[in-house]
């Protein structure tokens, strides 16, 4: 019998060829994890993945002053979208991991995934290591397995395809401001001087 992370490979792969184009540009929805202030003039969707070492070293290294700076003063909306860029298991499952803890939780398992990532490439254990994350986050191990589901996964995967189709997302991390892209295939990591200058620029 194969493992719950080989069908979820398996599916993710299924669901991102099946997948067709979501709607068109940027537009902040119910299901969209956000932080921040929702009335802002600015919102900042940000496409990335827990699987891409890109998007891990952004999170270390910028995120903390982007998030002071921009999050935490009310000046933008934040938006976290997902993206299946690096190892597709992980980067699915990963998703998946951190919707499933809840809004309230997923920003913190979102960066618990991104300090595992290291680790997780070395011992390539996907399973074990999402489910230390899982129970520190409060989630049983059951509660863990049902979200890692056949049917969860599929529904994740083609999620996150139509978001990136209907952006044109090909590199993370990415960058959206205000409908601007910023990074990713744009030119790769965005700095805080870049996303300091599209903020300004789309504030005027």
């Amino acid at each position: 019998m194969r493992s719950l992370i080989t069908r979820i490979t398996l599916v993710a792969a299924l669901a991102a060829s099946l997948a067709a184009c979501g709607p068109k540009g940027t537009k902040v929805t119910a299901e969209d994890m956000s932080l921040g202030n929702p009335n802002a003039k600015v919102t900042v969707v940000e496409y990335a993945s827990v699987a891409c070492p890109h998007c891990a070293k952004w999170n270390a290294e910028v995120f903390p002053a982007f998030k002071a700076k921009y999050i935490d003063t009310g000046k933008i909306n934040y938006v976290a979208r997902e993206a299946l860029t690096g190892e597709p298991t992980l980067a699915n499952a990963g998703a998946m991991l951190a919707r499933c803890a809840g809004k309230d939780k997923y920003f913190q398992v979102t960066d618990a995934l991104y300090k595992a990532q290291t680790n997780i490439f070395q011992t390539g254990d996907i399973r074990g290591e999402l489910l230390i994350i899982a129970r520190s986050a409060g989630m049983s191990e059951d509660q863990f397995n049902s979200c890692l589901s056949d049917e969860n996964a599929a529904k994740s995967a083609q999620r996150i395809e139509n978001q990136m189709k209907a952006d044109k997302i090909q590199g993370t991390p990415t960058f959206i401001v205000n409908g601007k892209k910023v990074g990713g295939e744009e030119g790769g990591e965005a700095t805080l001087a870049q996303l300091d200058a599209a903020i300004a620029e789309a504030s005027k």
